[in-house]
């Protein structure tokens, strides 16, 4: 694909003139001579008749880009350049001809075709980082100032500095922000800025803002979080507590902010797209929203939020993010039972997955998802523990990666390790819009280690928040069989089906990752005296 500043694309539809882009771009700087062109083109025959068809197309794509030919091609009389920063390749290595379906009958472009179809390094180095353009954020950027002391000795000031560097490394765990640096929101400090200067500054689409007053044995900080485009400020928090236990207060302080600005920003994504067509939707709100309606209960808001993460896609095709996100909804829809194609969306799954590791083979949130198809839709455990092992190994505060491994550990019936594992996700994971998905793997967990009455309550918390989630009913019935309360665990058993006609306890134990498991048998053993046939 070739991508214009002015237009945004544009589509090639001859032969010829499709394969003239492909020769520039498979070349080094992205350029060929006028004679290799014209030779590989319309053959050899006569100099002159290729000469002109190569201006002739020329002309043709000059007609079609209009201003934009200067900004994509450039030429001399020797030879024709192709910009290599407004080209990136769609499509997975490896999964089918390079070019596929191009039919020309010109020897000497069928000779070069050849050669490049027979060296796959080759085509695979056109997918490396080196020769794609950066990727568009679709993230929203945060900027946390330092709190302002207005009361106070000027010790004090510090307690400001410190809050908010503490803000910002917990807003960073998170996948679906992104947070300008302490020492960049540090360059503001120690002075009355308004939001304009900020918004200039930092070019931040959200700000968190806020002043610390000390006195009379006292700590008092309000922290204020603005919409930078808008102005609108989203929310006010007070907190207060005695000087004397500030350090230990202070975490709960941290927390209860981050939880805030990501449900704020979650809420918000999804109230501005509701009413909103894609066209008209900014980046930073569109995967978002996305990401938060995949995790709603309601089966038309996991419909739009596919809508929401494609067109994600087509305004960023080299976000590996955005493809590990879009192969997460179809792993949900095959493994919820909601897909009408189980096959075709796990093919999907798993292109997206291995499409993100293909940009970016070393982003642990990439890693992580790529696991969780591995072992949910091909219940591949073995692949799925190295992908989160390696997700770790690059970020140990990745907090998917810890909570999809204890689930993991869970279904081998590694109690002890699943406990920790997901006991760890859930203290890394302030801020994620599906907590209740923390919360029912933190359930399975607790089952694994047979603390029934813990894996209740956390199951019933998680399904407060999302009720149409089959594994936390499964983990409730479980729970409810183990601790000898069989009629509630009849009625979770009705509910089940009330949401799920087809599923039963051979379709379970064939299609879940624990299936074959000791923990899966305990799990069938509860659905069975629940009464799923």
């Amino acid at each position: 694909m070739v991508r214009s500043t002015r237009f945004g694309g544009f589509e090639i539809t001859g032969a010829k003139h499709k394969a003239l882009f492909a020769l520039l771009a498979t070349a080094p700087f992205g350029r060929r001579t006028r004679p290799f062109l014209q030779d590989t083109l319309w053959g050899t025959a006569c100099y002159d008749t290729g000469r002109q068809s190569l201006r002739r197309a020329l002309s043709d794509i000059k007609q079609i880009l209009g201003d934009s030919f200067a900004e994509v091609l450039s030429s001399t009389n020797s030879d024709l350049t192709l910009d290599l920063t407004r080209v990136s390749f769609i499509g997975r290595p490896g999964s089918g001809e390079l070019l596929e379906g191009i039919n020309l009958r010109e020897e000497g472009f069928n000779r070069w075709l050849g050669a490049m179809r027979l060296n796959p390094q080759q085509v695979y180095s056109l997918y490396s980082l080196s020769s794609q353009p950066p990727a568009a954020s679709m993230l929203p950027l945060i900027a946390v100032l330092p709190f302002r002391t207005i009361a106070g000795s000027p010790e004090h000031a510090v307690l400001g500095d410190w809050l908010a560097e503490e803000v910002c490394r917990s807003l960073s765990r998170s996948n679906l922000t992104a947070v300008i640096s302490h020492w960049s929101s540090r360059a503001l400090d120690h002075q009355t800025v308004d939001i304009a200067t900020i918004r200039a500054r930092l070019g931040v689409d959200y700000s968190v803002v806020g002043t610390l007053r000390v006195g009379a044995g006292e700590i008092v900080l309000d922290a204020d979080f603005i919409d930078m485009v808008s102005g609108r400020i989203l929310w006010t928090r007070q907190f207060a507590g005695p000087i004397d236990n500030f350090l230990g207060r202070s975490a709960e302080g941290v927390s209860e902010i981050v939880r805030a600005v990501g449900g704020t920003i979650a809420d918000d994504a999804i109230l501005h797209v509701s009413d909103r067509q894609l066209s008209d939707l900014e980046d930073h709100r569109l995967l978002v929203a996305g990401v938060g309606l995949m995790h709603r209960p309601a089966l038309r808001d996991f419909a739009r939020s596919r809508e929401l993460i494609e067109e994600a896609l087509r305004r960023a095709p080299n976000a590996a993010e955005a493809h590990a996100w879009f192969g997460k909804w179809h792993i949900l829809s095959v493994f919820n039972r909601w897909s009408t194609d189980p096959a075709k969306d796990t093919r999907i799954a798993i292109d997206s997955t291995a499409r993100a590791l293909d940009i970016n083979p070393e982003s642990a949130f990439c890693l992580t998802i790529d696991g969780f198809a591995h072992n949910n839709l091909l219940r591949r455990m073995d692949i799925a523990n190295t992908r989160y092992e390696e997700a770790l190994r690059r970020n140990p505060n990745e907090s998917l990666a810890w909570l999809l491994k204890g689930a993991l550990h869970a279904f081998r019936d590694e109690a002890a390790t699943a406990v920790q594992a997901a006991e760890k996700a859930r203290c890394l994971s302030p801020i994620d819009p599906f907590q209740y998905y923390y919360e029912s793997l933190g359930a399975t967990a607790l089952l694994a280690a047979g603390r029934y009455q813990e894996a209740l309550d956390l199951a019933e918390r998680s399904l407060l928040r999302h009720d149409r989630h089959i594994s936390t009913l499964r983990a409730k019935i479980t729970a409810l069989h183990q601790l000898g309360r069989d009629r509630e665990a009849v009625a979770a058993g009705r509910e089940v089906l009330r949401r799920q006609p087809s599923f039963t306890v051979a379709s379970y134990l064939r299609e879940h990752p624990a299936g074959e498991q000791e923990f899966g048998r305990r799990v069938a053993t509860a659905l069975r005296a629940a009464g799923i046939p």
